[in-house]
This record gives C-alpha cells, structure tokens and sequence, in this order.
C-alpha cells in the first residue's frame, strides 16, 4: 500500500524516464513550490467566496426577492467582462513566458500595454452596460418582482467595471511572474471594504441612509476602487520586477500585441462559449421561479468556496506551467500539472463530507425558510460529487490555458457548457420535472464532460510545444 501510495505521490513516477530533459527536483521541493504559488490564490479565492456568502446572507435579509435580483446581474456581469478576462489569460501567459525567459523589460512592455487595453475596453463596457440595463436584466429572466431592483444594482454595478478591469489586469500580470499574494492582498482588503459598507448601506446602520440593494452595489464598487489602488501601488518602483514608469515607452509593437492577441483571442472565444452557457443555465432556472432562482443562487455561494481550491491551484499551475516552457523545460511543466491535479483531488475528498453531511446547515445559514433548506440539501448532495470533477477539471485547464493551448480549452467549452449544459438542465428542469435539482445534475454531468475532454488533451503533451 505505502508502495502503490509513494508512486501516486512521486514526482519521479510522474513522467517517462525518456520525456525527462533535466534534473528532476525532490518531490517534496516540487510540492513546495506548488503551495507557494498556490496558497495566497486559494486563500483569496476562499475568502472571497466567503464573504460573497456573507453578502448574499445580509442581503438575503431582505427576502429572496433581493437574493435573486442580486444572483440574477451575475451571469450578464460577466459577459460584460469577458473581453478583459479573455485579455488578461493572455497576459498571464505571456508575462510567465517572460520570467521563464528572464526577459524583465518583455514583461512589462506586455503589462504597458495590456493596461492601455483594458482601460479603454472596459470604459466602453461600462457605458454600454449603464445604458442598456434594463433590456440586458429582461433579457435575462429577470421577473417583473424583482426586475426593478435587478436593473438598478446592475447600473450601479457598471459605474465600478472600470476600476475591476484595470486592477485584474495587474494582478494577471503579477500572477504570471508567480506574486499571486498581491491579488490576494488586493481582493481581500477590497471584500472587506464591500462588508463594512454592506453592513452600513443595506438596512441604513449607524446613522447611514437604507439603500438596501443599491446599497449592496455601491458598496461593492467602493470595494473596487481600493482595489485598484493597492494594485497600482504594486507595480510602482523600479526596484519590482513588474514595474510602470511614466518615462517608459508606452507604444504599441507588433510582437508583444500578437503574442496577447494570439492567446487572448482563443481566450475571448472561449469566454463567449462560457458565458453564453451560464447565461442561458442561469435563466432557464430563472424560468423558474424566483424562490427556485434564490436556491440555486446560495447553492452557487456555497459552491464557489470548493471550486475556489481548485481556482487557486489553477493559478498556480498556470504561473508555473507558463515558466517551465519558457524555461525550455516541458518535462516539469508536465509534473507540475499533475501535482495539481493531486492536491486538488485531496482536497475534493475533505469538500464531499462536508457537503454531504453539512448541505442543509449552510443553506441555513443563508435563509430560514424550510422548503428552500429542504431542496438544497438534495443540491449539495448533487454538489459534494461534482466537487471532484470541477477541483480537477480547473487545475487542468490552468495547465492547458498556462501553455497557451486556449483553443482547445474554447472547444471544450463550446461542447460541454455552451451545448450540453444548457439541454440537460432544459431536459431535466421541465419535460422531467426535476425542478432546480435537475439544473444541477445538468452541472454535474457538464463539469465530469470538460474533465474528460481537457484530462485527454492533457495526456498528449503537444500544449507542451505551443510557441509564444
């Protein structure tokens, strides 16, 4: 058994003797620096989660109605920000193939003028999205009880797009060099400025005027504002390996441009196929009703702190995949992506208990009614074997988009979550009857489609010869 267990574990196991270019590490260092890399991301993406539950909890407050009109603005958010998603995968994979090179000035000629791009994209998306709000928010099954206060949470929402956008570029790039302790720091003071202006704008505390909602939002961009400014504040001095300077050439030049758009282009097709999928899952459970919208959204809440595990581990194995190939290195580029893989399946088997014996608790946490407890507990039963499908299948589409193998990761979208997704949960919501519950067995058999597809792409190593 101990023998069977050193060889799941070993690094030296991990590759064929004739795929190694190099010294291989000691398994115990490997790991290290996959928890390095990996724990400030994991940590921010947990906490995160954690007070993004905490706001749904105050909002949710005010009666499912401002629960969902709040969960319903997500979906449309992101598609909004899918341009500077898809921007900032290829920064990421660029930047890392810089510091694998040792080339400092090509990491931040990329950061320059990536944070030109985002500026000027995101101040567009803003406006289109202010403007628009109230056809978007229809759009997106939005019921006529709480489309009203979906519209103006949406708005207030758009005025911040400017300040996320440009601060999650910087920390794209940071996160390429490996300092993902810098987003961390960023995220972390920002959600703690969202709570404390929750706590103070949603029901009117010490003195403040009752916003409710809109006070959510507004304490939302207050958040991304100080964001923004610790961001800046990271890459200022020249003592940095990612630095800006005012005196630095600010131009645009063809090499660094392309190697973005090449990425970032495959990026963008695969933030379509992602987005068009959740907006089209999202409002076919919106059809539903909005005490089966409210569910599914607390059920996402507590989703979202298992899938941050997996989303830091990914971090981490993008950063350091992207390094080892610039470093002309793919056997280790290889190992670390399967030490991802390994960490994230340890800690999918801690998330089940907790699901599977503690579903219908944390549900309680959010809202006292008995019937939406009573669904959701069936929902992270549903969710506790998802867990181990999605923890996996996002540390190997880290590895994969760290490679530049965007492509391929869009593809997969496309089939899984654009497709599929979408007509089982249709299928199982409606001609089945399986209600909310059906959309999740839909979610399941997405996340176990993708982790498939993506561990296939994987095993043939030809990610590990993309050129940038």
């Amino acid at each position: 058994m101990n023998k069977l267990l050193s060889r799941l574990i070993s690094c030296q196991y991990m590759i064929k003797p004739s795929a190694k270019i190099g010294d291989i590490p000691p398994t115990a260092e490997i790991y290290r620096s996959m928890f390095h890399v990996a724990w400030p991301s994991a940590l921010e993406a947990v906490l995160v989660a954690l007070i993004s539950s905490v706001d749904t909890m105050m909002v949710g407050g005010l009666g499912p109605e401002a629960i969902a009109a709040v969960g319903i603005t997500n979906q449309p958010r992101f598609i909004i920000l899918s341009m500077i998603l898809s921007l900032n995968v290829g920064v990421t994979a660029i930047v890392a193939r810089r510091r694998g090179e040792n080339d400092q000035e090509g990491a931040n000629r990329c950061l320059r003028q990536s944070l030109i791009i985002s500026a000027g994209l995101s101040l567009l998306l803003s406006a289109f999205g202010f403007i628009f709000s109230d056809q978007i928010m229809a759009f997106a099954g939005a019921q006529s009880d709480i489309i009203d206060q979906a519209s103006l949470y949406f708005r207030i929402i758009m005025v911040g797009i400017f300040f996320n956008a440009v601060n999650l570029t910087i920390n794209a790039a940071q996160r390429g060099i490996g300092n993902t302790k810098i987003s961390m720091k960023t995220n972390l003071v920002a959600n703690g400025v969202n709570v404390v202006f929750n706590y103070l704008l949603i029901n009117g505390n010490f003195g403040f005027p009752r916003l409710e909602v809109a006070g959510a939002a507004i304490a939302t961009v207050l958040g991304n504002i100080v964001a923004l400014c610790m961001a800046i504040a990271s890459i200022i001095g020249k003592d940095k390996f990612l630095h800006i300077t005012i005196r630095a050439d600010w131009s645009f030049d063809k090499n660094t441009v392309s190697g973005i758009v090449k990425v970032g282009s495959s990026a963008m097709v695969e933030q379509v196929f992602l987005r068009i999928g959740f907006f089209v899952y999202a409002k076919i459970i919106a059809g539903l009703g909005t005490d089966a919208f409210a569910t599914h959204q607390i059920a996402s809440n507590i989703m979202s702190l298992s899938f941050s595990f997996g989303d830091g581990l990914s971090i981490a194995a993008s950063s350091l995949v992207g390094q080892q190939l610039g470093a002309k290195r793919p056997d280790m580029a290889t190992i670390y992506g399967k030490v991802g893989q390994r960490m994230a399946s340890a800690i999918s088997c801690v998330i089940f208990f907790v699901f599977l014996f503690g579903g219908g608790w944390l549900f309680s946490l959010f809202t006292n009614d008995a019937d939406i407890i009573k669904v959701g507990a069936v929902i992270m039963i549903i969710g506790a074997i998802t867990n181990f499908a999605q923890t996996s299948q996002v540390v190997i589409s880290g590895c994969l988009r760290g490679a530049g193998d965007v492509f391929f990761t869009a593809i997969t979208s496309l089939i899984s979550v654009t497709i599929i997704r979408p007509l089982l949960t249709w299928l199982f919501c409606y001609p089945l009857g399986w209600g909310v519950i059906g959309a999740w067995f839909g979610f399941l058999i997405d996340q176990s489609m993708r982790l498939i597809l993506n561990a296939m792409r994987f095993s043939t190593g030809k990610w590990t010869k993309i050129k940038l």
